[in-house]
């Protein structure tokens, strides 16, 4: 597969097929190649209504609009209005959490790579108004610190909003605007919808969920979430083109197909850069740059972002030295079953690399004493107990509450194995991937004072 024509063959025979084996009501890709974008969608937008998808039809992109936040405070450091080493207060002086000490000395830096370390997983609704964003981060003041910024990663999206009220704050317009006026616009993107109001003059994915007891997704109870949550991605929606469209900005050092410069070659540079590296962690890449998950930095550098919303989940992987980069955008099922047998063989015939595997636990794996993991660990919306049975079976309970409680969550138990040194990882897989839980910071007495697992929660006892 060499050609924009050998990939839009094979997007017409396979993408059909495969998105309704794995319950995908619709799903589009759009391949960048040779600087040229190859797209094609499947399915219904809505099994309600029974709608077509085409390639017209924009979908919900999730957390890839961390992307685009962090492309537009990107552009305010080319225009020497932010430095990336400055704490955040520089910028807005009102900012507040819980732990003074912390709340002065974190930096641009490292709200963009996930360090800030405060607790992130805040959805608060603040209303429909453009002040939605600045009432969120009042909210912020009393958010308690997991660990000292800067001292690993965490995934963070109230982080996210804080740099969506920076860029409003130093262009004087809200984050919605800001994005069209300094990324869709100069691209030449045309359906890029911040939020429903522009959403709704286009083909519409709705979200499923289910599938029901009649074996259909049903679609789902709402489009969109918070306006607060916007720069984090909440409801910013797009076709597959437009995504495209993005990343071949990223692709070409920051320029518009029409020469226009949206981003300096050094500002694309520095975001694709490692700046923290990850322990094994499910579904989040090797590393973190300014705003991109980097699977891969070797000889076949590949990066990218996931999004998920309400019954809609959204991929995007570059391929830097190939030039390659490919979009899968969805509206329920299994959109992790569907990446694998879309996106996996598009990028193993373009690049000559695939997805980085998956990990999975051993068939045999070597006793666990977990001694220095047993206890809880806790944030404002659910609390993990890692306990180990008389047998030597590691267990890990996680009950919701909070906001999780309020959507219905449920409490589970997962049976945790051996999974190299001080991680252990879920022996049956859970939403598709088997967790992988790693342990940080022992104590005199050998007790980790952190479980990491893409986010870090801190022991409570």
């Amino acid at each position: 597969m060499e050609s924009r024509e050998e990939v839009a063959e094979f997007l017409k025979s396979e993408l059909a097929h495969r998105a309704a084996a794995r319950g995908v009501p619709a799903a589009a890709v759009a391949v960048v190649i040779d600087g040229e974008i190859v797209d094609h969608a499947v399915g219904v937008l809505s099994t309600a209504t029974g709608v077509e998808a085409t390639t017209e039809s924009v979908f919900q992109i999730g957390s890839i609009t961390k992307v685009w936040t962090a492309t537009l405070v990107m552009q305010l450091i080319d225009e020497g209005l932010v430095e990336l080493d400055e704490p955040i207060r520089t910028y807005l002086p009102e900012f507040r959490l819980g732990d003074d000490s912390a709340t002065g000395s974190i930096t641009v830096r490292q709200l963009l790579t996930h360090q800030a370390g405060f607790e992130g997983d805040i959805f608060t609704d603040t209303g429909r108004g453009d002040d939605a964003i600045e009432k969120f981060v009042d909210l912020l003041a009393e958010m308690p610190q997991t660990f000292p910024p800067g001292f690993m990663f965490s995934y963070n999206n109230a982080g996210y909003i804080v740099l969506g009220l920076l860029v409003e704050r130093l262009r004087g317009k809200t984050w919605e605007q800001a994005l069209v006026a300094h990324i869709a616009a100069p691209l030449g993107l045309q359906r890029v919808s911040p939020s429903p109001y522009e959403a709704i003059l286009h083909r519409v994915a709705v979200g499923h969920m289910g599938p029901g007891e009649d074996g259909v997704a049903t679609p789902a109870p709402m489009w969109a979430m918070a306006r607060s949550n916007e720069p984090a991605g909440s409801m910013l929606a797009m076709t597959a083109r437009d995504l495209a469209g993005f990343a071949r900005m990223h692709l070409t050092g920051g320029t518009a197909p029409d020469g226009t410069a949206v981003l300096s070659s050094s500002a694309v540079e520095a975001m694709r850069a490692t700046t923290v590296h990850l322990p094994v962690i499910t579904g989040l890449g090797a590393a973190w740059g300014l705003g991109w998950e980097i699977d891969r930095d070797d000889d076949v550098r590949l990066y990218g972002h996931d999004g998920n919303t309400i019954g809609q989940a959204s991929y995007l992987r570059i391929a830097q030295d190939a030039r390659v980069a490919v979009v899968l955008l969805t509206n329920g099922g299994d959109g992790p079953g569907l990446l694998h047998d879309i996106v996996d063989p598009l990028l193993r015939e373009l690049t000559g690399e695939g997805l980085p595997a998956a990990p999975v636990p051993s068939a045999d794996p070597r006793p666990v004493d977990a001694t220095g993991y047993v206890g809880t660990y806790s944030n404002s919306i659910f609390d993990m107990e890692l306990s180990q049975d008389d047998s030597g079976r590691v267990w890990l309970e996680q009950r919701p509450k909070g906001l999780l409680l309020e959507m219905g969550e449920q409490p589970s138990q997962d049976e945790l194995i051996s999974f190299g040194e001080d991680s252990l990882i879920m022996r049956e897989e859970k939403n598709g991937m088997h967790i992988v839980y790693t342990f940080v910071s022992p104590d005199a007495d050998g007790r980790h004072a952190y479980v990491q697992f893409g986010r870090a929660l801190a022991r409570t006892s």
